[in-house]
């Protein structure tokens, strides 16, 4: 894992420019191997699953308040014992570093739990 979980987000509309698919590939190999890049709907996205809807509402809340406190919010699709979790950068309609800070934070609420 990289140290991508300590920076911070910065604001979308300072962003100048989304990632070449050469830097999301670079980034993707510093969080979870479980997140996957989409070119055609441009997110990386990845899929949680949990014993129980307590336990997905659980997490939700928990990615709610990442999101919450770096001000970059992923769109979350919720079902009974899973979550998937998708970011872009509207800003630049793109993925850029943001995307990969709030993964890394999102990997590190299921390895705190380990």
């Amino acid at each position: 894992m990289s140290d991508l979980r300590k920076k911070s987000c910065q604001a979308c509309e300072g962003i100048e420019k989304k990632f070449s698919l050469k830097e999301i590939d670079k980034h993707l190999h510093m969080i979870d191997k479980n997140w996957r890049y989409d070119q055609q709907k441009n997110h990386i996205s990845r899929s949680f699953h949990f014993k129980d809807h307590f336990e997905v509402m659980a997490f939700v809340n928990a990615v709610a308040w990442i999101n919450h406190s770096e001000n970059h919010h992923p769109e979350m699709i919720v079902g009974y014992a899973n979550c998937e979790v998708s970011y872009s950068t509207h800003a630049v309609n793109g993925i850029t570093e943001n995307d990969f800070i709030c993964a890394s934070k999102v990997d590190a609420l299921l390895h705190a739990a380990d």
